[in-house]
């Protein structure tokens, strides 16, 4: 049984996408969609496959070639789409006297190819067209006694009658050869109007019927990654629970925080497990999905407490993790009373960051990351000062004030900020909502945007994170704990430690008010507006804390603040 698999059209319903990537060529669960197809008609008794070429057909063709597949697997290019027909009669060199199997690049089913052969095999039709009832697609008239009578395409009205029924094409053809006959040489031509002619002139076409089987056409972005989805949850239950899926995967949406990722909970026998969609690859670049894998595999192996990925598949954006629970470290510290109680967790969460950025940065490389491989100078300029400004003063505020008012500060801040920096694994979001507490044991989360940097970066987006608002005196007694638990494990001073503590405070107190202004104003995620005035308190409280003579002009800046946060008057 020789093969085509049909993979020349240009991928339009799925592009941006298809702009780098040629859709036969599209991942599922880490495998091309493509070999998935080659092993299906292997397995189904396939002897020889050629794949028909157009869109980027140097990728498919360097990819065929650099593959190893247990039958002889060919490619042909086609200058000029030649549609179905075309690219049939373009093979009449390729088939022999037995019957053919022609199918889609673009679908995803386990009907199984053999029994299909099998049942052309069992009549004299030239053509059997496999068959299913998918309502969206049904446009195919399928008489009573399993023949197609025609195409809602080329007939819309003449065969609606009782004796006919509507069906959806799968994508999968048996085919004669003696079929040839029927196409015009060296010219495009469809396969529905070849049929239509052949059906017109008396020649039967046999329909043979899927049923309890499993078919997705991937041709859409929502299509795809649903096919993905499907693969990815059955072989994440498999792996985590030893459970086989006998029934539907159900998916229940969970609130997000600043970021645009999707998260979803899944859940299948009793089971569930987290799903984090990142969105389709739209080029080559490393990109979001990669880091969260890298980063989060890299921490889990050197024993920080992160949930297990489970199965990924970066190019659809799909992660599937460990479920720990929907109770964030911010919602557990407010369930807390007792002072010395949460002091306790404060101080076991400390030991985490410590041990992080020491072991952390163990063999950590620098192409895990997906933004810029440290915590330097640039960024906090571009990330961070230039963030308050624009995202905050000017996109939040409407003050219009130029960053070149505080140019000078914010370098003088960023060097002093880095001058004692314990550099080792930075988190760099690591605040209450980004920990989990299952168990009593506490899991960081959102890890993606880690690189190389300062360990009280970290400590600092702990403390003065304005979710829980800690009070400063007991900012200040943990920020010293954090001080001796470093010393006593990278022999740092203390006061080296407090010194760059001091200005990572301020870095990110800038960086939190242009993410909020910025979530607020331009995401309209309007809830993150309630933490804007606890911010500017701390950044204030914070400013004040460092020599009169630093800052002036930022310190004038956020008393103003500060005056129309007492005013009622904050918002523009």
């Amino acid at each position: 049984m020789k093969a085509l698999i049909l993979s020349a059209g240009f991928g339009t319903r799925l592009l941006p996408y298809t702009r780098f990537l040629p859709k036969p060529l599209f991942p599922v669960c880490g495998r091309p969609l493509i070999d998935h197809l080659i092993q299906q008609l292997v397995d189904h008794g396939a002897t020889e496959i050629m794949i028909n070429t157009h869109h980027l057909h140097k990728s498919v063709e360097a990819h065929v070639r650099g593959s190893f597949f247990r039958i002889p697997v060919h490619t042909r290019f086609e200058p000029v789409i030649l549609d179905t027909g075309g690219a049939i009669k373009n093979l009449a060199d390729f088939w022999e006297a037995e019957p053919f199997i022609v199918v889609n690049c673009d679908i995803k089913t386990d009907i199984n190819l053999k029994d299909v052969y099998d049942f052309h095999l069992s009549h004299t039709c030239p053509v059997t067209l496999v068959m299913h009832d998918c309502e969206r697609f049904n446009s195919v008239y399928v008489d009573r006694e399993g023949y197609v009578k025609g195409f809602k395409k080329n007939m819309p009205d003449a065969l609606e009658k009782p004796s006919n029924r509507l069906l959806a094409f799968t994508g999968i053809h048996v085919i004669d050869p003696s079929i040839l006959e029927w196409i015009p040489e060296g010219k495009p031509a469809g396969i529905i109007d070849i049929y239509t002619n052949m059906i017109e002139h008396g020649e039967n076409i046999a329909a043979h019927i899927a049923k309890d089987h499993y078919w997705i056409d991937i041709g859409t972005p929502e299509n795809y990654k649903q096919a993905v989805f499907d693969e990815m949850a059955a072989q994440s239950f498999k792996t985590a629970f030893q459970v086989a899926v006998k029934s539907p995967v159900s998916r229940k949406p969970l609130k997000g925080d600043g970021s645009d990722r999707v998260w979803q909970r899944i859940s299948q026998g009793g089971h569930s497990l987290i799903l984090v969609d990142h969105g389709i690859r739209k080029d080559d670049n490393r990109n979001e999905a990669d880091s969260f894998v890298a980063i989060g595999t890299h921490l889990e192996q050197t024993g920080v407490p992160v949930p297990q990925i489970i199965s990924q598949d970066t190019f659809s954006g799909f992660v599937i993790l460990e479920d720990l629970g929907d109770t964030h470290f911010e919602t557990h510290i407010k369930q807390i009373v007792d002072l010395k109680e949460i002091t306790a967790c404060y101080k076991n969460m400390i030991d985490i960051i410590v041990d992080m950025n020491v072991n952390g940065i163990k063999a950590f490389q620098d192409e895990f990351t997906y933004q810029t491989s440290s915590y330097d100078k640039a960024l906090i300029l571009e990330k961070e000062c230039r963030y308050f400004v624009d995202a905050f003063l000017n996109g939040y505020l409407g003050l219009d004030i130029p960053y070149d008012t505080f140019s000078d500060e914010f370098d003088d801040l960023s060097d002093r900020a880095l001058s004692k920096g314990i550099v080792g694994f930075m988190h760099r979001d690591l605040q209450s909502r980004n920990i989990m507490v299952k168990n009593g044991r506490f899991f960081l989360i959102d890890f993606q945007g880690g690189r190389r940097g300062p360990l009280q970066y970290d400590v600092a987006s702990l403390l003065i994170d304005p979710y829980v608002n800690l009070s400063s005196d007991l900012q200040k007694n943990l920020a010293f704990y954090a001080a001796q638990r470093t010393e006593a494990i990278t022999h740092t001073s203390v006061d080296d430690f407090l010194y760059g503590y001091t200005y990572l405070k301020l870095t990110r107190g800038l960086q939190m008010l242009g993410a909020f202004g910025f979530l607020t104003k331009k995401k309209e995620k309007t809830w993150f507006k309630s933490h804007i005035p606890a911010a500017i308190e701390t950044l204030h409280r914070n400013l004040s804390l460092t020599e009169s003579a630093l800052f002036p002009r930022l310190k004038k800046m956020v008393e103003q603040l500060m005056e129309k946060l007492y005013q009622g008057n904050l918002t523009h």
